[in-house]
């Protein structure tokens, strides 16, 4: 299963606790491998604060199950994104720590979202172990 992390999120746990939470990457990836370990899923773990390293992973990850996909403010005006995920075969969901429509209005449009299987946002990293939950339940 690929969780795929976009710019900024690398520094989880220092960026701005208040809004993003104190967990970082990595425990957010090591909660996502405990949701799925059950089904004998392994979690391709990625961040990259480049959109071109993001869409080479993508393509590069076909293979898998499903996708988890934060991609931090690329949700605004990733287009090049949005084509790599269109072309993405599996089910795939959008996950924002903050409840982006509580925060600038420019937050308030993700150009991925209608691809995504489902949006889970401002559940802080909750939302990524939900986010399995679903890809779980969801995936033959």
């Amino acid at each position: 299963m690929l969780l795929l992390n976009g710019p900024n999120l690398g520094i989880l746990g220092k960026r701005e606790p208040e809004i993003y939470g104190t967990d970082t990457l990595a425990d957010i990836e090591r909660a996502v491998g405990e949701e799925v370990a059950d089904r004998g899923w392994r979690v391709v773990a990625r961040q990259h604060d480049c959109e071109g390293e993001m869409i080479r992973t993508i393509q590069d990850s076909y293979e898998t199950v499903g996708a988890i996909v934060n991609p931090g403010a690329l949700m605004i005006a990733g287009w090049s994104l949005r084509d790599a995920l269109a072309n993405y075969p599996r089910p795939w969901l959008e996950v924002h720590l903050s409840n982006v429509w509580a925060r600038e209005s420019f937050r308030h449009e993700s150009v991925l979202a209608p691809l995504a299987s489902g949006v889970i946002v401002g559940l802080g990293a909750l939302g990524y172990r939900l986010a399995a939950r679903a890809l779980v339940a969801t995936v033959p």
